[in-house]
C-alpha cells in the first residue's frame, strides 16, 4: 500500500464511489459481490481499488455467495463489504440471519430502486426499508444507516464499519436510485484526521470463549487462525458456540442478540432535526427523498406555516424517541406505498399522514408544501 493510493483533498463523486471509497478510507479490506442496478459502480470502484490499498475484491457467481464470502472474511478480521439492490438484498437474506447468529460484523449496501421485483432497475426507491430489519427470519436487530448526499455517503461510512464491529452486527447501508448516480463534491480529509475516526473490534481475551459477553453484552471477537477452537453455526448455541438446542438457551442468546442493540440504541441514532422547535407539522423523511421535504418546509415557512423536518439517518433500531419528542402533527413522505408511516404512527400521540409515491422519482418540494398545507389547515 502506497500513500499515493489513499485518496484526500475534494472530488466530483456519485453515491455509489462515494460510499466505495468511504469504506475504503474506514478501513474495508474485502469486497465480494455480484453486479446489479443501480449498485454496480460500487463493485466498480472496489474492483479497481482494493487492490491498489492492499485489498482483495471478488466478483462472485450470486448474492448468495457474495455474504457468504464476506462472512467468511470478517471471522479472519477483515472489514468486509458487499453491495446490492433490492433483489439481491432478497437472496442475501438467510446470510443475513446467519450473520446475526454468529455475529460477524460487516456492511452490505443497498442501492433501492422502484419495487417490488425487477420493478425500475434505474430509478429511485424506497421500498426496503422493512425488507432491512425484517427481511430475514426470526427476532434480531440490525443496524442500518440512510445518507442523504453525496458527502454523506462518503463520512458515514465509518460509522456504519465502526458499528458493525462494536456491536458484532451486519449493517445495512442504504442508498437509492437518486443518491447512487448523483454526483456531488466530497471533501476526503488528511488520512492522519479520518484513522483516528476507526474503531477496531474488541478482541477476545485469553481463555475466553467466543461468546462469552462482557458487561455490555457484546463478545469480544476471536479471529480464526489465530489459535481459538472456533465453532460458528446458524444453530442455537451457547458461549462456546457449540449447538444448544434448549428453550432456555434460545430464550438467553436471542434475547442478548437483540438486546445489544436495542439498550445501545441512543448511542446509534442520528436524526437530523430542522426547524422543529416550534412546528405545528413535521414531515419526516430520509435519503434522497429528504432533499426535497426541506425545500418544502422552506417553502411552508415563507408562507408563515410553522413546518418542520425529521431527517431519519438511522432507520433502525427506529429512532422512536424523536417521534414522541414533539407535539406537532407528522407527515410521512416516502417512496413507496407508506413503511415508516406506520412507525410514526404507532409512536406519536398526534395525527399523522401519508405522502407517498410509488417509486422512479422523489416529491416536488410544491408537492411537499401542498401537503403541509393541507394537514395544517
Amino acid at each position: 500500500m502506497t500513500e499515493k493510493h489513499l485518496k484526500e483533498g475534494y472530488y466530483f463523486w456519485s453515491g455509489d464511489v462515494a460510499a466505495a471509497e468511504g469504506a475504503i478510507a474506514a478501513g474495508c479490506r474485502f469486497y465480494a459481490g455480484y453486479p446489479i442496478t443501480p449498485s454496480s459502480e460500487v463493485a466498480e470502484t472496489m474492483a479497481l481499488r482494493l487492490p491498489q490499498v492492499g485489498g482483495k475484491f471478488i466478483e462472485m457467481e450470486d448474492e448468495i455467495g457474495s455474504i457468504a464470502a464476506i462472512i467468511g472474511a470478517s471471522w479472519t478480521g477483515e472489514r468486509s463489504m458487499t453491495a446490492t439492490s433490492g433483489p439481491g438484498i432478497s437472496l442475501m437474506n438467510e446470510n443475513i440471519g446467519l450473520a446475526v447468529m454468529t455475529e460477524v460484523p460487516l456492511v452490505i449496501v443497498n442501492a433501492m430502486r422502484g419495487a417490488p421485483s425487477t420493478g425500475l432497475p434505474t430509478l429511485i426507491g424506497q421500498g426496503d426499508l422493512m425488507q432491512a430489519k425484517y427481511g430475514s427470519h426470526g427476532s434480531y436487530e440490525i443496524i442500518t444507516l440512510y445518507p442523504n448526499n453525496i458527502q454523506e455517503a462518503f463520512d458515514l461510512m465509518f460509522d456504519a464499519f465502526n458499528l458493525a464491529e462494536k456491536y458484532r452486527v451486519p449493517v445495512m447501508y442504504l442508498l437509492d436510485g437518486l443518491l447512487a448516480h448523483m454526483y456531488e463534491k466530497v471533501y476526503v480529509p488528511p488520512r492522519e484526521v479520518w484513522e483516528k475516526k476507526i474503531i477496531r473490534r474488541k478482541r477476545a481475551r485469553k481463555g475466553q470463549l467466543p461468546y462469552q459477553p462482557d458487561e455490555d453484552m457484546i463478545p469480544p471477537m476471536p479471529l480464526i487462525g489465530e489459535g481459538y477452537n472456533i465453532h460458528a453455526t446458524g444453530l442455537t448455541h451457547d458461549e462456546r458456540g457449540y449447538p444448544d438446542l434448549t428453550p432456555q438457551a434460545q430464550e438467553e442468546l436471542v434475547r442478548r442478540l437483540n438486546e445489544k442493540i436495542l439498550k445501545h440504541e441512543r448511542d446509534i441514532w442520528k436524526v437530523e432535526e430542522y426547524m422543529t422547535e416550534d412546528a405545528d407539522v413535521i414531515v419526516v423523511s430520509f435519503g434522497g427523498e429528504s432533499r426535497a421535504v426541506k425545500a418544502g418546509v422552506n417553502l411552508a415557512r415563507k408562507e408563515g406555516i410553522k413546518a418542520g423536518m425529521l431527517r431519519l439517518i438511522t432507520i433502525w433500531p427506529f429512532p422512536w424517541e424523536y417521534i414522541t419528542k414533539y407535539s406537532a402533527d407528522y407527515i410521512v413522505a416516502e417512496i413507496n406505498y407508506g413503511q415508516m408511516y406506520h412507525l410514526v404512527r404507532e409512536y406519536s400521540d398526534n395525527d399523522v399522514y401519508q405522502l407517498n409515491k410509488m417509486g422512479g422519482e422523489i416529491h416536488t418540494p410544491e408537492e411537499v408544501l401542498k401537503r403541509i398545507r393541507e394537514v395544517s389547515s
